[in-house]
């Protein structure tokens, strides 16, 4: 099994440092680099053992029949992983289209 991202969620990952780092959320930009690392490492190690979920309708414009998965990287933050999931020669290949957190994607949530 692969775990794949689209050209457009490699380019959030690279925006992401900039941003956690320049809104001083991290106060080094060496530790902003280390959390979207370990972001990024847990996507694709987990990601096919994590539990999969429908994606809520919101997100059909990233994808149809999109399921996303949690990844809690602190206290305050959760984020959640959109992706497809497809079998190709035998290999299931999840591949994310999207990529949220709680901060910014709850209210597309029923909790």
């Amino acid at each position: 099994m692969s775990v794949l991202f689209l050209p457009e969620i490699q380019e959030y990952f690279d925006d992401l440092e900039i941003i956690l780092y320049e809104k001083e959320y991290f106060g080094y930009e060496g530790v902003a680099h280390k959390y979207v690392d370990d972001l990024i490492f847990d996507i694709k190690h987990n990601l096919p053992n994590a539990r999969n979920r429908p994606a809520p309708k919101h997100y059909e414009k990233y994808g149809k029949g999109l399921y996303y998965a949690t990844f809690k990287k602190n206290r305050r933050t959760q984020w959640y992983a959109f992706f497809s999931k497809y079998v190709e020669n035998g290999e299931t290949i999840y591949l994310v289209c999207y990529i949220g957190n709680n901060h910014t994607e709850a209210q597309h949530f029923r909790f």
